[in-house]
């Protein structure tokens, strides 16, 4: 094992020992004369050092960001490393009215707000500028590097909501509107839209954003009967709001009015119509029977007063024969026919209601078939199907309350059996007016 003194004692006394070697060198190389100059010129290349020149083209004061105010000039002069005069510069993707001197590498602009009315410069956009400078010489040595444009302006232009429609809209229940929630940007574009209105709807598409549909179909019923003048006002308020939470509202009033639902409405009124001819056809059915019951009366009586007046006249006639026998037959013969009134009235009596009864059922049926075709539809659309409709309601039910002590009897015959009875003339001939 060597000692810790042992190596600093080789250190020192390398330490001191070196020094005088190198004297000694210097001694030998100055003792010759004839290589003295060239020695010191070696000394001199070795140990002194030289300057390297720049040769790395550079930008040296290039802002990587700029920000420019509306209606304000920019002028910056660029800089590079080297001879400005043998190098040129060039843009690509300026926006309008940036322009960079070839020669000189001196960059102007001028903000006129000219470009940002028409559209062809934008606030708060960042405009990648890419920067480009060539040796006229050599093709190699070139820098490109970019750096980026702002605009901005102190004018506050608001954003507002436009929708594509007037203030008011007028619309049937039943019918759809369609329109575009357009928005006009100004410092700072609309970014959500959020719709209120005073009642509930249901739209076929959420209006969220600038440029969507709304699209609403009021239902039939949505009209009610204490509304004024048959209308129904909805207030639907479009709300945007830019990204600083600065608001604007658009409102649109929709005055819905009443509107028919045909499809249906014309359904209620063919039911209506197979309800009014069925109850038609009840009553002829009851009408028939009305009417046989006195036309049976009738027949009776009839036949009671037939045979009364052959008694009566058959006395008279047996009273003139010359026979006391005929002449006895001739005065009893009157007496039967009287004695026969009481059993007529007792057979068949008179029964003035079913005659009346049958002649209002008549009257009744005539009634209905009236109105049935006077009221008739013109078509799927008719205008007046609504009064049409109530009129023939109210008539059925008049009739009804007219007959409520009618006893209506179900038809058993066809409907074909019932007019051909009904329209009999002899039948008609016993309840026609006669003229006084």
């Amino acid at each position: 094992m060597i000692s810790n003194k042992f190596i600093f004692t080789l250190v020192l006394f390398a330490g001191f020992a070196l020094p005088s070697f190198s004297q000694v060198a210097d001694s030998l190389k100055v003792a010759d004369p004839l290589k003295t100059d060239s020695v010191k010129v070696a000394d001199t290349t070795i140990f002194n050092t030289i300057p390297q020149q720049d040769s790395i083209l550079r930008i040296r004061n290039l802002d990587p960001y700029i920000t420019l105010h509306v209606d304000s000039t920019l002028q910056y002069k660029l800089d590079i490393n080297k001879d400005q005069s043998q190098y040129y510069w060039f843009l690509k993707n300026s926006p309008v009215g940036l322009q960079i001197d070839r020669n000189t590498g001196l960059l102007t602009f001028k903000a006129d707000k000219a470009f940002f009315l028409s559209g062809r410069l934008k606030y708060d956009i960042d405009y990648k500028v890419d920067l480009g400078v060539q040796n006229l010489d050599d093709p190699k040595d070139r820098i490109d590097t970019s750096f980026t444009l702002l605009f901005f302006s102190t004018e506050i232009i608001p954003s507002k909501i436009k929708p594509a429609v007037n203030n008011i809209i007028y619309v049937d229940e039943g019918d759809s509107i369609s329109f575009k929630v357009l928005c006009e940007d100004g410092n700072f574009p609309i970014q959500n839209i959020t719709m209120t209105s005073n009642f509930p709807i249901k739209t076929m598409r959420t209006v969220t954003k600038c440029g969507d549909d709304f699209m609403w179909s009021p239902p039939f019923g949505f009209v009610k009967p204490t509304d004024p003048n048959k209308q129904r006002e909805v207030i639907v308020n479009f709300v945007g709001a830019t990204k600083f939470n600065v608001r604007d509202t658009a409102t649109i009033r929709i005055l819905v009015k009443e509107n028919i639902n045909y499809p249906q409405k014309v359904l209620e009124y063919h039911e209506l119509v197979k309800t009014i001819q069925n109850y038609s056809n009840r009553l002829k059915a009851t009408f028939m029977e009305l009417d046989q019951k006195v036309k049976s009366t009738r027949g009776t009586r009839t036949s009671f007063d037939l045979t009364s007046a052959a008694s009566s006249l058959g006395g008279t006639v047996f009273s003139s024969l010359p026979t006391d026998g005929q002449k006895t037959a001739g005065k009893i013969l009157p007496s039967v026919g009287v004695a026969m009134v009481p059993v007529k009235e007792s057979v068949a009596p008179v029964k003035p209601e079913q005659q009346n009864s049958a002649t209002l059922v008549r009257n009744s049926i005539k009634r209905l078939d009236y109105m049935l075709q006077n009221n008739t539809l013109t078509g799927e659309k008719d205008p007046e199907l609504l009064n049409k409709t109530q009129k023939l309601r109210d008539e059925l039910k008049q009739i009804q309350a007219q007959l409520i002590e009618v006893p209506i009897v179900e038809f058993g015959d066809s409907p074909e059996e019932l007019d051909k009875y009904f329209n009999n003339p002899k039948v008609a001939k016993k309840y026609r007016m006669k003229k006084s």
